[in-house]
């Protein structure tokens, strides 16, 4: 396994293995790598010739409040995994190299970032896409993985790709759990004790509102008070969002369907948690688009 931290050296690499035809996966991250990441370096190894991963806290995307300092790292330990998973190249530049003085060149997408976490954190859709967009021009995929757990980020790369003409095809796994469901992320380690306990109330709310439906609820608002009852039965929980929306628009509903996703964003003490699910009963994932599907199986997009 190769790490490399030069753009002009990834780049330089990428272009060579396109010109002998070899079929490249790219699997973008911001490191502290856990077993959600490992299902995707997998189905990235089993899809292609060579598996990339970027390894790379992004600035850009954080708030000035948000914790970019406090974001977790661990770069050895990331290494140790990826070479296990039989990655070919780790990406790992330095801020420096992604955005060097001068830079200011963004992209935006203003549209299925408007609402759900591009309301909460203003800007945080902005630095999403331009650092995925510079990855791609970077790495050449073929193919490009991300965790459906950041469902909204999923859609909006698609939209994206879609947009701009990127010759790549998007991958969104399947969300990893711990046993209790609480879905897999870098920030849980911050959760300590009775926090780590309590975080516990984002899936049984998502549970819940599949109930509901499968009961034969359908007013999203109803649906949404009684998860909202569920976060704050938690002392430490404070809700940042909840929102029921279209699979395809992410726009609100006030009556649930086929396409409803069940969204949640949650402060448990002073870690941000989100997560979602598809509720509409008997349907644990969505038939895919042209620009994807449902939150519970893999979705495609692009090329």
């Amino acid at each position: 396994m190769e790490v490399i931290c030069s753009p002009r050296r990834i780049q330089t690499l990428a272009l060579k293995w396109k010109a002998r035809g070899r079929r490249i996966a790219f699997v973008p991250t911001m490191g502290f790598l856990h077993e959600g990441h490992l299902s995707l370096l997998r189905a990235a190894r089993a899809a292609a010739d060579v598996v990339v991963v970027s390894i790379f806290v992004n600035p850009a995307q954080f708030g000035p409040k948000e914790d970019f300092n406090k974001y977790p790292r661990d770069l050895e330990g990331d290494l140790v995994l990826c070479r296990k998973e039989k990655v070919d190249v780790v990406f790992a530049p330095a801020r420096k190299d992604i955005y060097p003085p001068g830079f200011s060149t963004y992209v935006e997408e203003n549209d299925l970032s408007r609402d759900l976490c591009g309301a909460a954190r203003l800007g945080h859709f902005r630095g999403v896409a331009t650092v995925v967009a510079k990855l791609f021009n970077l790495v050449q995929p073929d193919l490009a993985f991300f965790g459906a757990k950041d469902f909204q980020q999923s859609r909006v790369v698609i939209r994206m790709v879609r947009d701009l003409n990127f010759p790549v095809k998007i991958e969104v796994m399947p969300t990893v759990r711990e046993k209790d469901g609480l879905a897999l992320s870098s920030r849980n380690r911050s959760l300590k004790g009775e926090a780590r306990r309590q975080a516990r109330c984002l899936y049984r709310s998502l549970v819940l509102a599949r109930k509901l439906v499968g009961e034969g609820k359908r007013l999203a608002g109803e649906i949404k008070t009684a998860m909202e009852r569920v976060i704050k039965d938690q002392p430490l929980a404070r809700i940042d969002y909840i929102e029921i929306f279209d699979t395809e628009t992410l726009r609100p509903q006030r009556r649930v369907n086929r396409r409803s996703v069940a969204a949640l964003a949650v402060f448990v003490d002073k870690t941000r948690l989100i997560d979602n699910l598809s509720i509409w009963p008997g349907r644990l994932s969505l038939k895919p688009s042209p620009e994807g599907g449902g939150p519970s199986r893999p979705l495609r997009g692009g090329c």
